[in-house]
């Protein structure tokens, strides 16, 4: 080849949409309810972040094929949010012949970013997007909401997970595969029709991968005082001997990766390590920043007052 030009793949504007306005934790509506967002000081409940993650398989199939579902890396920080009826569009550079890793990012029709992030395939994925934002943490200093968290925290139990077609996935999640299926911004008979996968079986999409990594989080029991608000602001999925699949049972174990602080955030980053049934072989990885709201916490104000 005569140049070396840097060139970039895009998909259409689509416009996502949002599934969680009735999404309940801790006994609290969440950011996600409209009125609970604008007195945060949002516009509206935004669409959840990992939704944004399903406009990026066909980008990525195109680079990477096959590989790309079986030891594929997203690993992103949310930059801006979105609200239903704003349009997205997903971007990634062409790398190299032979490259396992690239960067990709989403952006509003108006050219707002809404997330950037690293893309890569294993088994070597270098140091991913959110491994550098995490070595580069501060100390977390004296914490409120999280005081009670230590890195290294393990999850309180083993916990079973599934993901069956029609299964209501719980108040963190109140809608079924099939429900986001209808809406979902970038669709594929693989997410539903098992004789049309490579791997004769349903396959989980990536978006919905954080769902089932996330439902069952109430198990772990990790003592974080509230009530108070959170959100996702940095995420990353890897599959490891993937993709994963519907109706298949896996087992998830959890641990506190780092804490931090902001002006206006509390944060704990969770690793969730799936594994197969037997407990035995990992498939697939989590890591998710929640940072919670100090100015949603009413023990801040006592401790200021």
């Amino acid at each position: 080849m005569s140049f070396d030009t840097p060139l970039v793949i895009s998909g259409p504007l689509r416009a996502p949409r949002q599934m969680l306005a009735d999404q309940e934790y801790g006994g609290h509506s969440s950011i996600h309810d409209d009125a609970m967002a604008e007195k945060l000081g949002f516009r509206a409940g935004p669409i959840e972040g990992p939704t944004h993650f399903s406009l990026f398989p066909p980008l990525l199939e195109r680079i990477w094929g096959q590989a790309w579902y079986e030891r594929g890396c997203i690993s992103s920080h949310y930059l801006n949010m979105v609200v239903e009826g704003e349009e997205v569009r997903a971007f990634a550079e062409m790398p190299p012949p032979g490259a396992t890793r690239t960067r990709v990012w989403a952006e509003k029709a108006d050219g707002t970013p809404v997330l950037e992030a690293s893309a890569s395939i294993g088994p070597d994925h270098g140091e991913t997007l959110l491994e550098g934002r995490m070595a580069a943490l501060r100390p977390a200093g004296e914490l409120l909401i999280l005081a009670d968290l230590q890195v290294g925290m393990k999850g309180a139990e083993d916990e079973r997970v599934r993901m069956e077609p029609d299964q209501n996935m719980g108040k963190l999640y109140p809608f079924s595969l099939n429900q986001k299926l209808a809406v979902i911004t970038e669709t594929s008979p693989w997410y539903s029709d098992g004789a049309s996968s490579p791997w004769g079986r349903a396959i989980i999409p990536l978006e919905m991968v954080s769902v089932l990594a996330e439902y069952s989080s109430h198990a772990a029991r990790f003592p974080v005082k509230g009530p108070a608000v959170g959100l996702f602001a940095d995420q990353e999925i890897r599959m490891i001997k993937g993709p994963l699949f519907v109706g298949e049972t896996y087992l998830i174990r959890r641990e506190i990766a780092a804490l931090a602080q902001s002006k206006r955030t509390e944060s704990y980053w969770v690793r969730t390590r799936i594994f197969d049934a037997a407990g035995e072989t990992q498939v697939a990885e989590m890591l998710l920043n929640h940072a919670t709201l100090k100015d949603s916490y009413a023990g801040y104000a006592k401790a200021e007052g």
